[in-house]
């Protein structure tokens, strides 16, 4: 926090008090801190620490942010641009290094046909947008239609095709090893 952030935080926390008609004894009753050090937090003699918030944010229900007033983060949306790999078009929709990745995948129709399957790490979510995605899948040879969605451990032999005659349009997230997104498909019976 910047300094005038920290000054502005005693005035803060004595509105929160005065909104709820609490007094400082109550208060102090409350969280375990002393009502001179309560006196000295709101005046501004006193630094707030992580230490003393945290109670006080769970005396007022609220969130640290919000005890604090803190202020809003940047823009939240995300501007990647569109990578382009084999013909197919990968658009990322999250910014967090490391975690689940999510991306828009455009795989046009009329690609060249891949027949080796892949493995790696990890646990893969994809859920079909429009067109269809063909997945092989182990033994399995799947065939998604918009609006289904399937979640596989990428340690199986898998293959992500379009299987239809226009593009097909997916949302994948991609996670770590042991990390999972919990939708599950069944297979249709041939």
């Amino acid at each position: 926090m910047a300094k005038d952030e920290l000054a502005a935080v005693g005035p803060r926390l004595r509105e929160l008090r005065q909104q709820r008609e609490i007094t400082l004894t109550q208060l102090a009753e409350t969280t375990g801190i002393s009502v001179s050090t309560l006196s000295r937090l709101e005046s501004g003699s006193r630094r707030p620490t992580l230490e003393l918030l945290l109670p006080l944010a769970k005396a007022y229900q609220v969130s640290l942010d919000e005890l604090v007033d803190a202020p809003e983060t940047g823009d939240p949306r995300v501007r990647a641009k569109p990578i382009v790999r084999h013909g197919r078009t990968f658009i990322p929709l999250s910014r967090k290094p490391g975690g689940l990745q999510a991306f828009k995948t455009i795989i046009p129709a009329g690609e060249p046909e891949f027949t080796e399957q892949k493995t790696h790490e990890g646990y893969e979510w994809l859920y079909v947008l429009s067109g269809k995605v063909r997945l092989l899948l182990g033994e399995h040879d799947l065939t998604l239609e918009p609006g289904e969605a399937v979640e596989f451990d990428t340690r199986l032999p898998h293959l992500v095709l379009n299987g239809g005659t226009v593009p097909a349009e997916m949302i994948s997230i991609f996670g770590p090893q042991g990390e999972r997104v919990h939708v599950r498909a069944r297979s249709r019976s041939a």
